[in-house]
């Protein structure tokens, strides 16, 4: 929510002499009327002289002139993204380099209920007993994760890029219940046969934890090409039931965002990825300052 400071200030000097500049006197505070009022970090000073003369009329006015100081603390509001990608679209990627840019607060579903397991909170404490059991975690409970996070103060006054959340139309709507819209949803599109390739030609090196690709990013040396390891679930098999699993889900989604939606092509070089989302996001935050700045006119 933008906010809004304005101060009326009343400059008089005690004793008026119109052959001297107006000054007040050492350590004399100034009174202070505030008539409109919230919090504000940031103000924005203008000066507004309330005197209706040339200067040579105010050299010569015997009347004190009146100064109004205006201090708006309106700030636009932080960025809400939402951001969606199929297994090997980049999108952890594009992730890392839009939060170092914007200094949004972070937000994976999985991650959060990681640390939340790993934390003992109630939530988590709720979620582990099913995943012990080796159930998937209901949508309610991952949902009051989220939303909590979400409401959390860095998230209000940094905003927040939410990564791969909502997954199910059931998880967008509680999001909507609970007021969390996005101001732009990314959708990272990959044709399927790229997003195979990407996925089958994965390696991990187990000593060092980097992941390899034995098309666009193979190893350094024959040593460490000896030693690669590939996931058991990075094959063509098991990667085209995850896109499957993923593009149903994602469609329901996307109906429900479909305002806000801009869709960016994940084939090209990463940095040209990101490119493209900065320059949306810039042009965002821009719409959001001139917004706010006519409502301050």
């Amino acid at each position: 929510m933008a906010s809004c400071s304005c101060y009326s200030v009343n400059f008089t000097a005690p004793s008026f002499n119109p052959n001297k500049p107006l000054t007040s006197p050492p350590n004399q505070l100034l009174p202070i009327s505030r008539f409109s009022s919230s919090q504000s970090k940031l103000p924005l000073f203008s000066l507004h002289l309330n005197q209706n003369l040339s200067p040579t009329n105010f050299r010569k006015s015997r009347v004190a002139p009146t100064f109004l100081v205006v201090a708006s603390g309106e700030k636009a509001e932080p960025l809400r993204v939402m951001i969606s990608g199929a297994p090997a679209s980049g999108k952890g990627t594009q992730c890392e380099l839009i939060t170092k840019k914007y200094n949004l607060v972070h937000i994976a579903a999985g991650d959060l209920l990681r640390a939340e397991v790993a934390a003992g909170t109630e939530n988590g404490k709720r979620a582990k007993e099913f995943m012990e059991r080796g159930q998937l975690v209901p949508d309610e409970i991952v949902v009051m994760m989220v939303k909590e996070r979400l409401s959390e103060q860095d998230s209000q006054e940094k905003g927040w890029l939410l990564d791969g959340y909502p997954r199910s139309v059931s998880q967008a709507t509680a999001l909507k219940k609970f007021g969390f819209d996005p101001d732009i949803f990314i959708l990272l599109e990959v044709p399927e046969e790229i997003l195979v390739e990407r996925v089958v030609g994965r390696r991990l090196d187990p000593v060092t934890g980097k992941i390899y690709h034995l098309k666009y990013s193979p190893p350094e040396t024959e040593e460490i090409a000896a030693r690669l390891t590939q996931r058991f679930d990075d094959t063509e098999e098991k990667v085209k039931l995850r896109l499957l699993t993923h593009n149903s889900n994602v469609e329901a989604v996307l109906s429900m965002y479909e305002d806000v939606i801009v869709k960016v092509d994940g084939t090209l070089p990463k940095q040209e990825v990101f490119s493209k989302i900065d320059n949306i996001l810039t042009e965002l935050l821009e719409r959001k300052e001139s917004a706010l700045g006519s409502l301050a006119a």
